[in-house]
């Protein structure tokens, strides 16, 4: 059971509630805090004073005043009104992520609401009553209205929620299990829709599948510099120590790690006159390195998200004040995941050089293609031609979302930071680099056996013999794309990081 304090939220936790359905309460400090500030803005009502969003309209209508009698009316038809995504849902993991993230931000105090708004989302999200939210709609400022907007309706009843691979009326699946749904008073609708959780909570999982795949492209490169019998040199620890960015010395180590001082493949080629690999060999504590280093920044700007209030306006009863304010806007969550997905990029595109290599007999020294009978047989030819689609799509993804703006609700709301597009587009460079991965595992795999009888060291050629078990050696061509989804497989069930870390220990990332 995980506690909401407003403040405890990590990737790890929020990886756990989104794919192993960690159970959620509130803390008791949290409840305090929440019950104090309700109470701030219950007396600031009664004194009949004006607040935005609580008595007043939203956006370019926050100058008109709404009467006593029409307040939950008003919040009724905020989050009505704002329920107009489009596109294909978040799937149910990453609305949990959603779900968990929004509870935490309204556990902080700040937002001036009923611990029973905070309650409803856990009772939703333990439950497993996911909302239907569909992804597109997200200016990424102001919050992410639009999706956080379709939560709010499943909370009042009105929505839909998964049910399998369906979506069915939430009111359906309520009236079943004796849930009542949310009733909105002052400021509640508002609070439930201002903010970055969306954009912060697919940030992260997508963070949690890079940080795995970073890992798995040290052993990709492992297993193709003893493929390629290249040296080990480009490692030593002397040289990280003259460029201290903590990712390269990491790489560098993990590389050492996974090679070993020598392997048979390497001590067959000792006397030979190579003095230096390709780039995308001998650079990969650079490439590697600083891929690392940022996907480390991007943790820790979003963990602060995930622990920051972003309502507006905020409540601050202890100091008196209630504030009108812009920490719903997504810029520092945007920024820095446009930034992961192009270092996820330019990581896989030398995954991609690798490959190229492994296949080039001018390169690798073995069959053209990695093909015992080449002519007759294509060998991987074409996962090489795949791969490279792959990174240039990448390459499209990765134009930056932030960078763009566009004014919206009558000029009121003029800068915006595009942060939702830039956390979905991370999603599809993770998912098309986990392929390229993939790729090169193959390819490798491959080359690993072209050198038999000379082994591996004991890292790679535990991987090895792992993707044997699934992927036998391609004496002749058959549909690549099977072995391809056979090793992707491999690498989001966890499989192969287990076995290395069973052979050498844990790698760093």
């Amino acid at each position: 059971m995980i506690q909401l304090t407003g403040e405890n939220v990590t990737l790890e936790s929020v990886w756990a509630v989104a794919w192993q359905k960690e159970s959620v309460s509130l803390s008791k400090d949290s409840v305090v805090k929440v019950k104090t500030s309700r109470e701030f803005i219950e007396k600031k009502m009664q004194a009949g004073e004006v607040i935005y969003g609580v008595n007043t309209g939203f956006g370019a209508f926050s100058s008109v005043r709404i009467s006593q009698n029409e307040i939950e009316e008003l919040q009724v038809n905020l989050i009505r009104s704002h329920s107009a995504g489009v596109g294909t849902p978040f799937t149910r993991e990453e609305t949990r992520a959603i779900m968990f993230l929004r509870a935490n931000a309204l556990a902080r105090g700040h937002s001036g609401i009923r611990v029973e708004v905070i309650e409803k989302i856990l009772e939703f999200l333990n439950g497993d009553i996911i909302p239907v939210i569909p992804s597109q709609g997200s200016v990424g400022a102001s919050g992410d209205l639009a999706p956080l907007a379709h939560l709010a309706l499943a909370l009042i009843g009105e929505g839909f929620v998964w049910q399998g691979e369906e979506h069915v009326p939430v009111s359906d699946v309520i009236s079943k299990k004796g849930i009542s749904p949310l009733v909105l008073k002052a400021k509640e609708g508002l609070s439930l829709i201002n903010g970055c959780q969306v954009m912060t909570a697919v940030g992260l999982l997508n963070a949690y599948e890079a940080r795995r795949l970073l890992w798995l492209m040290d052993l990709a490169g492992a297993m193709s510099m003893e493929g390629m019998r290249g040296t080990r040199s480009a490692f030593d620890p002397l040289i990280a120590a003259t460029r201290p960015h903590p990712g390269e010395a990491k790489t560098a180590r993990n590389m050492l790690k996974l090679l070993g001082e020598t392997s048979g493949i390497s001590e067959s080629h000792a006397d030979c006159d190579r003095v230096q690999d390709a780039y995308s060999l001998r650079c990969i504590p650079a490439v590697h390195g600083a891929a690392k280093d940022v996907l480390n920044n991007s943790l820790r700007v979003l963990e602060v998200e995930a622990n920051s209030s972003t309502d507006n306006p905020l409540v601050f009863a202890k100091e008196g004040k209630i504030l009108s304010c812009g920490n719903f806007h997504g810029e520092p969550v945007a920024f820095t995941l446009d930034f992961l997905a192009i270092a996820m990029a330019a990581a896989t595109n030398m995954s991609e050089c690798r490959i190229e290599k492994l296949i080039n007999p001018a390169m690798s020294g073995l069959p053209a293609f990695l093909a015992p009978k080449g002519g007759l047989n294509s060998g991987m030819m074409i996962v090489q031609v795949a791969a490279a689609s792959l990174v240039s799509e990448n390459k499209i993804l990765t134009h930056p979302a932030s960078v763009d703006s566009i004014p919206t609700s009558a000029d009121k709301e003029d800068h915006v930071s595009m942060g939702t597009i830039a956390a979905r587009k991370l999603g599809q460079v993770i998912k098309n680099s986990e392929s390229v991965v993939a790729m090169e595992l193959l390819c490798a795999a491959q080359a690993l056996d072209l050198l038999k009888p000379h082994q591996a060291s004991s890292a790679v050629k535990s991987a090895y013999d792992l993707i044997r078990k699934h992927v036998p050696f391609a004496e002749s061509d058959r549909v690549f794309s099977l072995d391809i989804e056979k090793i992707r497989q491999l690498i989001r069930s966890s499989e192969i990081t287990k076995t290395i870390e069973n052979t050498i220990g844990q790698l760093e990332v």
